[in-house]
C-alpha cells in the first residue's frame, strides 16, 4: 500500500508560499525548533508554554520567534488556556517536511521554480504524507443536488452583471439551506450547507464564491486578501469544497485544493471530495434554474 500521494507542485503561486515561509524560518535554529513545534503532530494550535516545554527554550525565545513567523504569514497567532498561542496554517502543513529541507539552504531555494524566476526546469514532485487519505475530484455535474445542470449542455460565460451574491444565494436556495451568510474579511467560507446530496446521500459542503469584483482567471493568490482564502476554506468541517468564479479558473486553484484535500482526508480519515464550477458552469447551473437566480435586492439603509 502506497504510503504517500504525489502532488504536482510545478504551481507558481504554491512555491512562492512555500519559498516565502522557507525563508521566514531561515538559518535560526530558534525559529525552526518554533516552527517545527507548531507543525508537530496533528493539533491544530500550541501555547508558548507547550512550546517552550517541548524544545527547551525559554519564553521570551518562543515569543520573539513566533513574532517573527506570524509577521511572515508562517503560522497564526492564537490563544489557548490563557496563553499566547501559534496555529498552523493547513496549506503550510501539507508542505512543512519541503519547508524544513530548504530553511537556511538559499542554493536550494534558488532551484524552486516560482513566476518570479525564468529559468525553465521540468515539473518535480513532493511527497505528501497521504496514508489512508482518499480525495477525489468533482465537478457540478456530478452533485445530485445540481442535477437539473446535465440538461444544459453549453453556455456562455457568467456575464459580469450578475453579483457574487446574486449566485451564493441562487446556489443556497437550490441547496434549501436557510439563514443569511454575510461576507466579512475573515470568514472560512461563503456558504456552508449539511444539505449537499451526492450519490444519494446528504454532505457538508463548503463553498467559496469570487464574483466580478475579481476580475480576470482566478489563481490562489487572488483569493483573500493574503491568498490564503482556500486554506481557509479547507478549515471548515465538511467533505466537500467547491471554488466558483465568474470567469477561468487557473489550474493553480484545483492542484492547491488537492494538496489539501490530501491533508485534510488524513487529518479526518474521511474520503474529500473538491471541485471547481467555472463561469461557463455558473451560468449552466444559471440557466437551469432560473427562478433561484433572481436579482438581489439590497435595502438602503436609513
Amino acid at each position: 500500500m502506497a504510503n504517500a500521494i504525489e502532488v504536482s507542485d510545478n504551481l507558481s503561486n504554491v512555491n512562492e508560499q512555500i519559498e516565502a515561509v522557507a525563508n521566514a524560518v531561515g538559518k535560526s535554529k530558534v525559529r525552526r525548533q518554533v516552527f517545527e513545534a507548531v507543525y508537530h503532530h496533528k493539533s491544530l494550535t500550541k501555547t508558548v508554554g507547550q512550546i517552550a516545554e517541548r524544545t527547551g527554550l525559554s519564553r521570551m525565545q518562543v515569543l520573539q520567534a513566533g513574532r517573527h513567523l506570524v509577521l511572515k504569514g508562517a503560522v497564526k497567532q492564537a490563544k489557548k488556556d490563557g496563553d499566547t498561542a501559534y496555529q498552523r496554517i493547513d496549506a503550510i502543513f501539507a508542505h512543512r517536511a519541503q519547508i524544513l529541507s530548504l530553511a537556511g539552504n538559499p542554493a536550494k531555494i534558488a532551484k524552486l521554480p516560482t513566476k518570479r524566476k525564468t529559468a525553465v526546469v521540468l515539473p518535480k514532485f513532493v511527497k505528501v504524507p497521504s496514508t489512508g487519505a482518499q480525495v477525489t475530484r468533482i465537478t457540478v455535474d456530478d452533485i445530485e443536488s445540481f442535477r437539473l445542470v446535465r440538461k444544459i449542455k453549453n453556455s456562455p460565460s457568467l456575464p459580469k452583471t450578475v453579483s457574487e451574491e446574486g449566485i451564493k444565494v441562487g446556489v443556497q436556495k437550490i441547496l434549501g439551506e436557510p439563514g443569511a451568510f454575510k461576507d466579512w474579511g475573515g470568514e472560512d467560507s461563503d456558504l456552508y450547507s449539511g444539505r449537499l446530496r451526492i450519490n444519494g446521500k446528504r454532505h457538508a459542503g463548503a463553498f467559496a464564491f469570487k464574483g466580478p469584483g475579481e476580475p480576470g482567471a482566478l489563481v490562489p493568490g487572488r483569493m483573500g486578501k493574503n491568498g490564503d482564502q482556500l486554506s481557509r476554506l479547507f478549515r471548515q468541517d465538511a467533505d466537500v469544497f467547491l471554488v466558483q468564479h465568474w470567469r477561468e479558473i487557473k489550474p493553480s486553484v484545483p492542484e492547491m485544493m488537492r494538496s489539501l484535500a490530501v491533508a485534510k482526508s488524513v487529518s479526518t480519515g474521511k474520503l474529500i471530495r473538491y471541485g471547481i464550477i467555472d463561469g461557463t458552469d455558473s451560468e449552466r447551473l444559471r440557466r437551469a434554474y432560473p427562478a433561484k437566480f433572481k436579482p438581489v435586492t439590497h435595502k438602503k439603509r436609513k
